[in-house]
């Protein structure tokens, strides 16, 4: 007799009777379901007819995109024979809601150098009167940024914008077109005192009593190789005198 034939511990092959399936070889039953499929998300899971008005819609809303880029476009453009053509219709589109004042490829800079001025009417602490000589604040601006890596907001716009601000709002004889001119006066007669306290232009004992405003402006010299014959004389532009106000002082200002 085979002893390892009866040991009770011995290993049976894999085709004898009393061997053990692998779990691989186990097969599912016959009614188990399989897997689930993946949900649908997003328009896929709309029924038919919604995906139908989805893309409708997303088409209407690209034609209606695209039409505004282009009416933008050739709104900014140069001159053209669409524009000259059509150009009612693409003003039609563009004002008043989607309004733009720069012009693509044409940009049309500042060919002028505009410098504000101040001088001041001082009232002297033996009560004499006596008018300072101009100060160029545009020049202290300049002289301030030129070089600066990291100039100041106020250096850079705070007197320009002001004075823009108030040639915007009053016509060629300095009167006030609207509400907003008192405002604008108000703002650069402000800046100018301040302006003037910070230079002590009223000296010891000395009060500001009124100030007097002017502009600069000349042409930009144009390069060399251009035959355009420009003046270069400076034309002035002078305010009347203002009085100063407590409101407009340092104290009055804080």
């Amino acid at each position: 007799m085979d002893a390892y034939g009866t040991d009770s511990d011995a290993r049976q092959g894999p085709d004898e009777p009393g061997s053990a399936p692998e779990p691989a070889d186990v097969a599912a039953p016959s009614g188990a379901p399989g897997p689930f499929p993946e949900p649908r998300t997003g328009v896929a899971a709309l029924s038919l007819r919604y995906q139908i008005g989805a893309a409708l819609a997303l088409a209407v809303v690209a034609v209606v995109v695209c039409v505004h880029v282009g009416m933008v476009f050739l709104h900014v453009a140069p001159s053209n024979t669409v524009t000259k053509a059509h150009g009612k219709a693409i003003d039609d589109w563009i004002y008043p809601e989607f309004e733009q004042n720069w012009k693509l490829f044409a940009p049309n800079p500042l060919q002028q150098n505009i410098s504000v001025q101040v001088r001041a009417d001082v009232r002297t602490g033996d009560g004499g009167l006596r008018t300072t000589g101009w100060y160029d604040l545009s020049a202290e601006d300049g002289r301030a940024i030129d070089g600066n890596l990291l100039p100041s907001h106020t250096e850079q716009n705070e007197l320009r914008r002001a004075w823009d601000f108030f040639v915007a709002t009053h016509d060629g004889n300095n009167r006030p077109t609207g509400l907003r001119g008192a405002l604008s006066e108000a703002y650069i007669r402000r800046i100018v005192v301040l302006r003037l306290d910070r230079e002590d232009a009223a000296g010891k004992g000395g009060v500001i009593d009124r100030v007097q405003v002017r502009s600069r402006t000349t042409n930009v010299t144009p390069p060399k190789w251009s035959r355009e014959k420009i003046s270069d004389q400076p034309i002035y532009r002078v305010l009347p005198w203002w009085p100063v106000t407590a409101s407009d002082t340092v104290g009055g200002a804080e």
